[in-house]
């Protein structure tokens, strides 16, 4: 077996970190039991890139139990757990294609790696999988019955593909599930974000004046858990349906020139390019702490912050200080990439639960449903997310109501009113 990791004498810590994450992530294993008597997966080849962290390591053994061949690469450069990966290869027999901090070259290198596997599905977290084989591999896509994509940034991607008919293969959108984008992206996003932010840094968030850009699921949960903490929080927006909801959430909202006046922290969250820019940077306060929580790290433009700088330096783990030419200094968080796998463990494995059951259960369902499919983009099937919210409940002890046949006749007639 083929594989590239840091070192496989990491395995026996990564192992534990994979028990304790699958104790908190019911509905798959829920999953897991069922494919393992099943096999709905047997003899589909999946290739995924996604964060290698302990919450994928148990989809990628939830897909092993369904009878898949899988491999994994990183799809971020720092956001790999060195541990975990040591552990899929010995204990699990996957192989891994990820070492934190790779270069550029290895990080493209790991991502051919795993397309050596000639895959049935690909399964992508920022479509460079989808990417690479639309490319430079389009040898692959006469085996391919479909991908799955469980970001903004990758549905951006994809959709532009699918505009431009250039879309070679069907594609569900993982990210649209409600039980992936209202939890993971919402509660996720706003918890681990703050872990990432405070881990790097020990600073206190209440007093601060928080800058968050953007106002989708991800910007919201952040927004959110920064006020819960005490911080005066201002919402940076282009899109004036969010920026209203801002207001009425009660956040101070305005254009980003103004912002970068008044910010201790700014963290990014919209799927974007240049959304720090060097304009920004001119007029931030000295000690001005930048990080961003989207999936590339372009929302910063570090080379104008390079451009600016007479020098740098590592001032504590995850955090480069940046000395610009007038004295002033601002710091960057994680190299500019996602702040809460860079500098902190990522999501909870309570809310991953959803979003890589969504995973799972996608892959099922273009196993069995490919031939339906149009070379389009696709939200999860309404049914199967349904499915997910009822198990995820069931898991935590909590019933709901059913409507009666008179309550399912009322909404289905036009009829009855007042």
């Amino acid at each position: 077996m083929k594989y590239d990791i840091t070192n496989i004498k990491l395995a026996p810590t990564g192992k534990l970190r994979i028990e304790w994450a699958d104790e908190n992530m019911p509905v798959l294993k829920l999953i897991r039991e069922r494919f393992s008597k099943e096999k709905p997966l047997k003899g589909v080849r999946v290739s995924s890139c996604l964060h290698v962290t302990t919450e994928t390591a148990v989809l990628m053994n939830t897909l092993k139990s369904g009878g898949a061949e899988v491999n994994l690469c990183a799809s971020n450069p720092l956001s790999t757990q060195d541990d975990v990966a040591a552990s899929l290869v010995k204990d699990s027999n996957i192989p891994v294609f990820a070492i934190r901090g790779e270069d550029n070259k290895s990080y493209y290198s790991h991502i051919e790696s795993s397309l050596g596997l000639k895959p049935n599905v690909t399964m992508d977290d920022g479509a460079d999988l989808v990417s690479t084989i639309h490319k430079s591999r389009l040898d692959l896509v006469p085996n391919i019955l479909g991908s799955t994509e469980e970001t903004t940034t990758g549905i951006i991607r994809l959709r532009s593909l699918e505009q431009n008919k250039k879309l070679l293969f069907p594609v569900i959108a993982v990210n649209d599930a409600d039980t992936k984008h209202l939890f993971d992206n919402r509660y996720g996003t706003g918890q681990s974000t703050v872990d990432g932010v405070i881990r790097a840094t020990n600073i206190l968030i209440a007093g601060k004046i928080v800058v968050v850009l953007g106002y989708g699921w991800c910007g919201r949960g952040f927004a959110m858990r920064a006020r819960g903490m005490g911080a005066n929080v201002i919402i940076t927006e282009v899109d004036s349906t969010k920026a209203l909801e801002a207001v009425m959430d009660g956040y101070s909202v305005m254009p980003m020139k103004e912002a970068a006046k008044k910010g201790d922290l700014f963290v990014s969250l919209t799927g974007n390019t240049t959304v720090i820019a060097g304009e920004h940077f001119k007029v931030m306060k000295d000690g001005a702490i930048v990080a961003n929580s989207g999936h590339f790290n372009v929302e910063i433009e570090i080379p104008a912050l390079e451009k600016m700088s007479s020098k740098k330096r590592v001032i504590r783990n995850g955090v480069e200080e940046y000395l610009l030419k007038d004295g002033r200094r601002i710091n960057l968080l994680g190299e500019g990439r996602l702040v809460n796998l860079a500098c902190a463990e990522g999501h909870p494995a309570i809310v991953m639960d959803m979003s890589f059951a969504n995973q799972a259960l996608a892959a099922e369902y273009l196993v069995k449903s490919h031939k339906k499919l149009d070379k389009k983009v696709y939200r999860m099937p309404e049914a199967i997310d349904k499915e997910i919210a009822r198990l995820k409940l069931k898991s935590m002890g909590i019933q709901i109501d059913i409507l009666t046949a008179f309550q399912k006749k009322y909404l289905s007639s036009w009829e009855l009113g007042t």
